[in-house]
């Protein structure tokens, strides 16, 4: 697998499923719009007052599924990583990158509470159905780390 092949499988689709642990120690996962850096950063806005936000400031560990739903679907990319707000030029660095997906996301930065997300990916799994047989890859974070 290459650096390009997975970023465009990882590119491909314009929402995820990030999933994070409630104190009470429940799964619980939201939709939301992302962005791919090209340092495999999963990048995201949500408010702060959402679970996911309150769930990911206290815990800091997301889980996140890339992949369409739709019927004749094919690739998912499955990912754990450690959850951040960046800060300084990492923040504005993927705002642009996510600026650029979502042409709305510079008027929701007046929304009284938004916050962005960065999910860091320390494990990986593509999985490719679209070959036979399927392409199964799994990366962790030092594989990861040399595909960069």
């Amino acid at each position: 697998m290459t650096r390009v092949e997975l970023l465009r499988f990882m590119r491909a689709e314009r929402h995820a499923t990030v999933a994070s642990v409630s104190p009470t120690g429940a799964a619980q996962a939201a939709v939301v719009g992302v962005v791919v850096s090209d340092d495999f950063e999963i990048f995201f806005d949500t408010l702060d007052v959402t679970r996911k936000a309150l769930n990911l400031r206290a815990r800091p560990r997301a889980a996140v599924v890339l992949g369409s739903v739709a019927a004749d679907a094919k690739v998912t990319v499955q990912v754990e990583g450690a959850a951040d707000e960046p800060r300084g030029t990492d923040l504005e660095r993927l705002k642009e990158l996510y600026f650029e997906r979502f042409l709305d996301g510079p008027t929701r930065q007046a929304w009284k509470g938004l916050i962005y997300v960065r999910v860091r990916p320390t494990w990986l799994r593509l999985s490719d159905y679209a070959q036979d047989p399927p392409r199964i890859v799994e990366l962790d974070a030092r594989a990861l780390e040399a595909l960069k």
